[in-house]
């Protein structure tokens, strides 16, 4: 396969540009999507550069479609992923589900709006519930969110190697202001950086005879009897369990001491990183907690975190109303630490709305 990046370098692009160019570099073989704001343009990048190095695209009839053509393409063996927003991740749960159910490496970059239903196409954070824990299904996936136009390149390269490592379908969590703002990054060949790319493999159309050489492989999505259903969901949250220290990513930062913790995820994040930055300057003891998986999330992490700091309070920060606070309290349940939040669902969040908030608890 004909190199995408022949030398590192820094380049200016929007976080759709970003993505198109870190898929290549992963070496995925074809793109199936279908258009939505504010993803467009990483269907319309890919479409520009993807012959150039021998790829493909399929734009489909509509996002079920294209979740589903994802999970065709990975069974025949192909490196295959498709981007969304807003109500196509809606629309595409149910192939999501469906990869969920056969444990396939489907790979997706959801670039959130605003919601609910097709609400606004500019950004929010509105997307966390549906692409943690949509569709029919426990949840058995692994969602990356990104905070910069450099972490959208390194987890769509990384989506792709542990898609095809562990076998969950496995997300990168965007937003509207990634995908159209731009900002600098530095692009490189994976390989070069001594990063070993997973290689795709057939799920089905396999050499030999079942009981002569191979097992079956059970790539079912619909069981008959309820107990076999409890067997196989039983298998998967202890494999998924198993794997998660492995997966699971955090960032934290003036923690040791910290007065306050604040918790934000993505884009939020930068604002909550700038404003701990601020607060300490003016004497407040401010502490940073950013989850970067948040399935499977850093529980464990931060529940150290807060026995550690000894911090007597906590506020969540999102651009959404409560998604993210719920899934940071059903993973620390029992913390006794009070809980404030900021929520504003659709809107930017900058370090100065975080700097009033706390010095309003505190």
């Amino acid at each position: 396969m004909q190199k995408v990046i022949e030398k590192a370098g820094k380049a200016f692009l929007t976080g759709n540009e970003a993505a198109a160019w870190a898929a290549l570099a992963a070496g995925a073989e074809i793109m199936f999507g279908y258009p939505i704001t504010p993803q467009n343009e990483i269907m319309h990048y890919w479409t520009r550069l993807a012959p150039k190095y021998g790829r493909g695209f399929l734009q489909t009839e509509d996002e079920i479609s294209a979740g589903f053509t994802v999970c065709g393409a990975v069974q025949a063996g192909k490196k295959a992923f498709t981007a969304t927003a807003g109500p196509g991740n809606t629309l595409m749960q149910e192939p999501f589900s469906m990869a969920e159910a056969m444990r396939l490496p489907l790979v997706a970059i959801i670039q959130q709006r605003g919601g609910p239903s097709s609400g606004t196409v500019i950004y929010s954070q509105q997307e966390v519930t549906l692409t943690t824990f949509g569709g029919n299904g426990e949840g058995h996936r692994i969602v990356y969110s990104t905070a910069s136009h450099q972490e959208i390149y390194d987890y769509v390269i990384k989506a792709f190697n542990t898609a095809w490592k562990y076998r969950f379908p496995t997300f990168v969590l965007g937003d509207g202001y990634q995908a159209k703002m731009r900002e600098p990054l530095v692009m490189y060949d994976p390989e070069e950086k001594g990063m070993e790319m997973v290689k795709p493999y057939p799920l089905v159309g396999l050499e030999g005879k079942i009981g002569e050489g191979r097992e079956p492989q059970h790539l079912c999505n619909i069981y008959s009897m309820e107990e076999e259903l409890y067997e196989v969901v039983m298998k998967f949250a202890a494999e998924y369990e198993a794997i998660a220290p492995e997966v699971v990513e955090y960032e934290e930062k003036n923690c040791d001491d910290a007065e306050i913790l604040i918790l934000a995820h993505g884009v939020v994040s930068r604002a909550a990183d700038d404003a701990v930055k601020a607060l300490r300057a003016q004497g407040i003891k401010a502490g940073y907690f950013r989850p970067i998986t948040l399935r499977p999330f850093p529980g464990r992490q931060l529940r150290e975190v807060i026995a550690k700091s000894g911090a007597k309070k906590m506020l969540i920060a999102e651009s959404a109303y409560g998604q993210f606070d719920r899934l940071v309290k059903q993973e620390i349940y029992g913390e006794t630490i009070p809980i404030y939040n900021l929520f504003m669902p659709g809107v930017g969040i900058i370090d100065y709305d975080i700097v009033n908030k706390v010095k309003s608890i505190l």
